[in-house]
């Protein structure tokens, strides 16, 4: 019998790669403390931090015929590249979490998906329900789309009308076009949609190779030695998209700003370093409170702390909600 890869287990399940942290067995979940943290938080977000509809509108119509980088909020981002339009991870209900339930958004998507572009590409990194949202792949408008996401979520899709959906374990390659080839690679993350179904869907990072460029989209993730090879075999990376909210889940993990899952902004720029890239974009902070960091708090550290892992504040990049900006201006 051909030998399983590593990440396969016997059961069926997956695991991180080698070199991966484990999570802290005296993490306790409790949503009677984690809900008493957070009302804590200061829930203002600053009127600069969404652009306004209007304008949204209006960059898109302007930007049509650019490759171009467009926040819609969380991790959902539009991303356009000669005549392909990629979504990823798109969540546009008002919770994140099945039927009425879990964490609910204190700032609105950029877009509805009525007002979306028309999209040629739908990027699943994994199962959580603050990636793969339900409501919208239901409601999505463009369902010819071409989806590519880990194995076993194609079910999700094709029972919804998709008919080109590809599941991907890590190191498959996609060729879109000629001028654009998608990697599935490793995260260190995990996957659950019930209380039955763990690590039962594989979980990863996609590299979006187009026209020369290389951008990779890592959501979720935390650190590990996974991204030193990445990056020798792959790298350098020229704009990196990565996690740098919900990471501190103290009193409930014994460490404050630690999370095995999730980098906090310090060790994003760490992974940055680690794949040799050349920008980083953080994303997976200012929609929905799934830790107990201040709100705001994300983007301060990853711009304060970006010399020390060698990137100037320039390159260690935030955008606002609504944000729409052409490759070649963040490409440089």
């Amino acid at each position: 019998m051909e030998k399983k890869p590593y990440h396969h287990l016997s059961d069926g399940t997956f695991r991180n790669p080698e070199g991966s942290p484990e999570r802290n067995t005296n993490f306790k979940w409790s949503f009677k403390v984690f809900n008493k943290e957070k009302k804590k938080l200061d829930m203002s977000v600053p009127k600069d931090h969404v652009v306004s509809k209007e304008k949204v509108l209006s960059n898109l119509e302007k930007f049509k015929n650019n490759d171009y980088i467009g926040w819609i909020g969380h991790a959902t981002f539009l991303i356009k590249l000669g005549e392909t339009t990629i979504i990823t991870d798109p969540v546009f209900s008002k919770n994140a979490g099945p039927l009425i339930f879990g964490p609910k958004r204190f700032t609105e998507p950029a877009l509805t998906l009525t007002e979306l572009p028309k999209i040629n590409l739908f990027l699943l990194t994994h199962n959580h329900y603050d990636h793969q949202d339900m409501m919208t792949i239901r409601r999505f408008p463009f369902k010819k789309t071409k989806v590519m996401l880990p194995l076993n979520l194609g079910k999700y899709f094709t029972r919804n009308g998709y008919k080109d959906v590809n599941e991907m374990d890590w190191y498959d390659e996609i060729k879109v076009n000629d001028k654009l080839k998608i990697t599935f690679l490793p995260a260190v993350h995990w996957s659950k949609r019930s209380l039955t179904d763990t690590n039962k869907t594989l979980w990863g990072n996609f590299l979006i190779d187009y026209n020369g460029k290389k951008i990779l989209f890592a959501c979720d993730t935390g650190v590990g030695d996974i991204y030193k090879d990445i990056g020798k075999k792959y790298g350098p990376i020229d704009l990196t998209f990565i996690n740098i909210g919900a990471y501190n889940f103290y009193p409930l993990s014994p460490y404050k700003d630690k999370s095995a899952y999730h980098t906090n902004p310090e060790e994003a720029l760490s992974i940055g370093r680690d794949l040799n890239s050349k920008k980083m974009i953080g994303m997976h902070w200012g929609t929905f409170v799934l830790s107990l960091e201040p709100i705001m708090e994300p983007l301060r550290r990853f711009k304060d702390n970006a010399q020390k892992y060698g990137f100037s504040k320039d390159d260690a990049i935030i955008f606002k909600i609504g944000q729409i900006s052409r490759l070649d201006d963040i490409i440089n």
